[in-house]
């Protein structure tokens, strides 16, 4: 089954932004095809401060789920336009598993995948 998590909250938000790369990280190690985009504020997740720093109630460390996520093969998608926004450049994805992509890329994810969950 193919998965792709949309996220949305940034780390205003910290346990609903960790539990929507819980869940992505769950869903891929039980065997499932995840992507993950992320889009508005959810485009903060990607900064290293962010990911070093947040952790939800209940819903553990993002660092950990991101991690975990991307060592098994993960993808990351972030909203250009809301990068753009945000100040996020390509400086914040080297070393990750992510890139920017506009809009009709997330049309494409959602139109491919077998259920879409947001966060």
């Amino acid at each position: 089954m193919t998965f792709l998590v949309h996220i949305t909250c940034g780390p205003e938000d910290p346990t609903r932004a960790a539990l929507g790369f819980l869940v992505a990280r769950t869903a891929q190690e039980e065997g499932h095809d995840v992507k993950v985009f992320l889009a508005g504020d959810g485009v903060n997740l990607i900064r290293d401060d962010v990911l070093d720093g947040l952790e939800g109630v209940g819903t553990g460390k993002l660092r950990d789920h991101f991690d975990a996520f991307a060592g098994g093969g993960g993808r990351v998608f972030l909203s250009g336009m809301s990068s753009k926004a945000r100040g996020i450049g390509e400086d914040a994805l080297a070393g990750k598993p992510a890139e920017m992509a506009m809009p009709p890329v997330l049309v494409k994810l959602i139109a491919d995948s077998d259920r879409v969950v947001t966060y």
